[in-house]
């Protein structure tokens, strides 16, 4: 109690060595919360209020920022995806039709090798009949040459019933060759 009193005496001492009136005193720190308590809540709260508000949107600005980074960099890999897939699609699609140009090239080298033999055969078959027919041909002419030369070798005329004989007998000879 005593550091009590010591310390109030100390300040009463001091008080009025400053010159200080209590009452004065006690007003002006009354006014001080007022105008304190004042600008706290018309002044300060409101740019509290703002720049709390500031920082919510910027807060909000950077998490969009971030979050559209994000969206690009997705966007950015489908987009490097989708090239892919249609680069491996175009190569798989250029493989094909190399595939179906080789195979329509083997089957137009087949038809066409199908259509030489075919022609060829043709001709062979039409050699063959030209040969057999000028074999038959060659066969009359000397048939009647036969007969002629034996007409005149015998030197008479041979009725038709001998002559037939002996070119039918001409060409047997012919044909047995």
């Amino acid at each position: 109690m005593e550091l009590c009193m010591f310390f109030a005496s100390g300040i009463s001492r001091i008080a009025d060595s400053f010159g200080v009136e209590w009452p004065m005193l006690i007003a002006q720190i009354v006014n001080f919360c007022i105008v304190a308590y004042v600008l706290y809540r018309f002044a300060f709260k409101p740019v509290l209020r703002t720049i709390d508000e500031r920082q919510r949107r910027i807060a909000d600005g950077l998490q969009y920022a971030e979050e559209m980074k994000r969206q690009l960099a997705e966007a950015e890999r489908k987009r490097n995806e989708t090239i892919k897939e249609a680069s491996l699609s175009a190569r798989k699609i250029i493989e094909e039709a190399k595939d179906a140009a080789e195979d329509y090239g083997e089957r137009q080298k087949k038809e066409v090798e199908l259509k030489a033999e075919s022609i060829l055969q043709k001709a062979r078959q039409e050699i063959e009949s030209e040969h057999q027919k000028m074999l038959t041909d060659i066969r009359r002419e000397v048939a009647t040459l036969v007969v002629q030369v034996t007409g005149k070798v015998i030197d008479k005329d041979l009725s038709e019933k001998e002559k037939a004989r002996i070119s039918e007998s001409a060409a047997e000879q012919i044909a047995s060759i």
